[in-house]
């Protein structure tokens, strides 16, 4: 493997996000204490608690969530995108690094800044509720899973993209409506049954289910289902990414 390489991809992608304090980190802690105040104060106030737990805790999980999928795509997206708007692109594909290396630089880079973005959320709510981590490893190694997963989807979004709008349709129109109703603000049992079903075609709601479970123990699916539907969902990007790179799809002039 070319160390070299892979690191002078990961620092400089890094490096970007340091650069730009205010729209990388302090935007995102922003909106989420936003919602902090809305939900877990105006809203939380009218609804006791949600499975023994408060209602202002039970938002947090689905609120780093909704955090870490929007901000991992958008990282991951929108670091190989810029090198395919300047041309720069072209030269990273004839250095000597594969392609698994540059989606190591790449996505760890991305998964990185999620994670790191995760932790400073996840310390700021404590200033507004008070909650407990009943798993800790459980709760990190999700936070990490879901990061590293959404920046592969994202590396690929930016792939596929041929203009800035196309960069945002996915976040925008996709993930961020389904993060919305895959249990954030709410359990799915609160559900009539018709819409608990319909509501499990969600792919969020298995993330949001088994990150929720690492902090209180209480989870909508089975955290097993949950681990299983980010490796499926890791594994086809993956899939996607390694056809993309041994065709030349989206990469060949």
């Amino acid at each position: 493997m070319n160390h070299y390489g892979v690191k002078a991809i990961y620092f400089y992608e890094l490096a970007r996000a340091w650069r730009t304090l205010m729209q990388s980190i302090a935007s995102p802690v922003l909106s989420t204490s936003l919602y902090f105040i809305v939900f877990g104060s105006a809203i939380g106030s009218r609804i006791v608690e949600i499975d023994g737990i408060s209602y202002g805790a039970f938002i947090i999980p689905g609120l780093l969530m909704l955090t870490i999928l929007t901000e991992s795509t958008s990282n991951a997206s929108f670091g190989i995108y810029m090198p395919k708007f300047t041309g720069t692109i072209y030269e990273v594909l004839s250095a000597p690094v594969s392609g698994a290396e540059i989606i190591l630089g790449y996505v760890g880079a991305a998964a990185t800044k999620s994670v790191i973005l995760g932790l400073i959320i996840l310390a700021t709510a404590r200033l507004f509720v008070d909650y407990s981590i009943m798993h800790p490893v459980w709760m990190l190694m999700f936070l990490v899973l879901t990061a590293l997963t959404f920046s592969l989807l994202g590396f690929l979004i930016g792939l596929w993209a041929n203009s800035f709008e196309q960069l945002q349709i996915i976040p925008m129109m996709v993930i961020a409506p389904l993060t919305f109703l895959g249990g954030t603000f709410y359990s799915i049992n609160m559900l009539p049954d018709l819409w608990q079903k319909i509501t499990l075609l969600n792919p969020v709601v298995y993330l949001v289910s088994g990150f929720r479970w690492s902090f209180y123990g209480s989870a909508d699916v089975h955290v097993g289902i949950s681990l299983g539907m980010i490796a499926l969902f890791m594994a086809i990007c993956l899939g996607l990414i390694t056809w993309i790179f041994k065709t030349g799809y989206k990469l060949k002039p």
